[in-house]
């Protein structure tokens, strides 16, 4: 099993002075659990309890104070409570006891030398008023499908690894990085497939478990739908919507149906709390701060490009193409820049965000805005002369800096940009597997044009 990049924020936060418990939040499937494990081996002990077995479960319900609590935990897993200095504790599937949640806080209060995990799906729903979520003694933590860097490890490509990590990257690992690139956009980045395609090198072998995984979610349905009605609702979303991904929606009349918008935007954004899908609401400034226009269409972006690629059956166009920007209109190579962009964030209110125009007249849209620097840093996603970059274009004449960046199949260069105004500008062209790199390729960047 690889090593998530996810295990550096583990360890940073297991090492604070003032350590709280930690939720860590994520998909079902995407490996919370796997990764906890991995962390465990740096502790004395591990304590691992499952909250939908019942024998976990028992000591939570029975909750009378934390240090009976800690009594009972320690001698039903038969540890020793002398080394709870020692000991990394994880609560999977939370949810499972909405008391437990607010019992972190004892933890954090009156526990605090142990190291404590959690670990749960969609907490949101939890939230009311007779559920007490300790704000202020909790930290949250999101994991994603596996990222490209990550990707590589489970391959063991660790040349490639390596060589991603240089900055700026040599002219000769593109060719073999691009060709990885491709298998990885192809399979995407969940970790059952992931680890199943390192180990069998088969990719015939892996649609049985595309099912599986589109099956468990849709079972998982009663779990986050609140009646039989929402149930039916939800289905529907998670069924249509791979057809919709990396499009802006409607939410009335969703996947072609006669739904309502309200009965739509509320199974679309339960699924959001389940961190199924992300509902990206576009920018019209070019300046921060951020503020999304909820009122206007958002675009739809899935949690792994790999499902998407399999269940709209794009998989043998991406084995045949030498751009990804030509397959499914380039949608897809947008859709997994976004999914890129998320994979290195992990707070829970990390988002994606796009810029539009929405005039009859004259729209555009910038496939993402990158604020850094105190600067919003357009993205496009795609390939060409830059003088087919009209949206870059007009945003970057709002723009009050000059720099842009554009993800393609090309190799890493810098090249100078002008509007159609006449304004100048400078863009960064980055090859589409350095997205998770972008903040330090933004650095260098900018480094590179002062020293010119």
């Amino acid at each position: 099993m690889f090593v998530r990049e996810i295990q550096q924020e583990l360890e940073i936060w297991s090492l604070q002075k003032d350590r709280k418990p930690l939720v860590i939040r994520g998909a079902r499937q995407v490996g919370k659990t796997t990764l906890v494990e991995q962390f465990a081996s740096k502790y004395e002990q591990y304590i691992y309890l499952n909250l939908e077995l019942p024998e976990d479960r028992q000591p939570f319900l029975d909750f009378t104070n934390i240090e009976t609590l800690m009594q009972a935990l320690f001698f039903i897993k038969n540890k020793t409570l002398a080394s709870k200095s020692n000991t990394l504790l994880f609560i999977d599937e939370i949810q499972e006891v909405p008391a437990a949640l607010n019992i972190l806080r004892y933890f954090y209060e009156q526990e605090p030398t142990i190291t404590v995990i959690a670990a749960g799906s969609m907490l949101e729903t939890l939230f009311n008023k007779d559920i007490h979520f300790p704000v202020g003694r909790v930290e949250f933590k999101v994991v994603r499908p596996v990222s490209f860097p990550e990707f590589l490890q489970a391959m063991g490509e660790t040349a490639a690894f390596e060589q991603l990590q240089n900055l700026p990257l040599p002219a000769f690992a593109h060719s073999k990085l691009l060709k990885l690139f491709h298998t990885y956009a192809l399979i995407g980045g969940m970790p059952e497939i992931v680890n199943h395609y390192a180990t069998n090198k088969d990719l015939t072998a892996l649609p049985p478990i595309y099912d599986s995984l589109i099956a468990s979610y849709m079972d998982d349905v009663e779990k986050y739908a609140s009646n039989s009605t929402q149930v039916m609702h939800i289905r529907h979303v998670i069924r249509t919507s791979f057809a919709q991904a990396g499009k802006r929606i409607k939410f009335a009349g969703f996947g072609n149906s006669e739904y309502r918008s309200r009965e739509m935007g509320e199974a679309l954004r339960t699924l959001e709390k389940a961190l199924l899908i992300h509902l990206m609401y576009p920018n019209t400034a070019a300046i921060l701060p951020l503020l999304p226009d909820i009122k206007k269409s958002p675009r739809l972006q899935l949690l792994d490009t790999g499902m998407l690629n399999y269940f709209i059956g794009i998989q043998k166009e991406i084995l045949g193409t030498d751009d990804l920007n030509k397959v499914y209109q380039g949608t897809m190579i947008e859709h997994l820049v976004g999914q890129e962009l998320l994979s290195v964030q992990y707070n829970a209110l990390s988002q994606l965000h796009f810029w539009a125009r929405d005039k009859k007249e004259s729209s555009a849209e910038v496939d993402y805005i990158f604020p850094n620097d105190g600067k919003l840093i357009p993205v496009e996603v795609k390939s060409g002369a830059t003088g087919t970059l009209k949206s870059l274009h007009l945003f970057m004449d709002m723009a009050p800096h000059t720099l842009a960046v554009r993800f393609y199949a090309g190799e890493l260069k810098i090249t100078d940009a002008e509007t159609t105004t006449g304004k100048k500008y400078h863009l960064l062209n980055l090859p589409y597997y350095l997205t998770t790199q972008l903040t330090a390729y933004l650095s260098w960047f900018q480094q590179q044009l002062k020293n010119e």
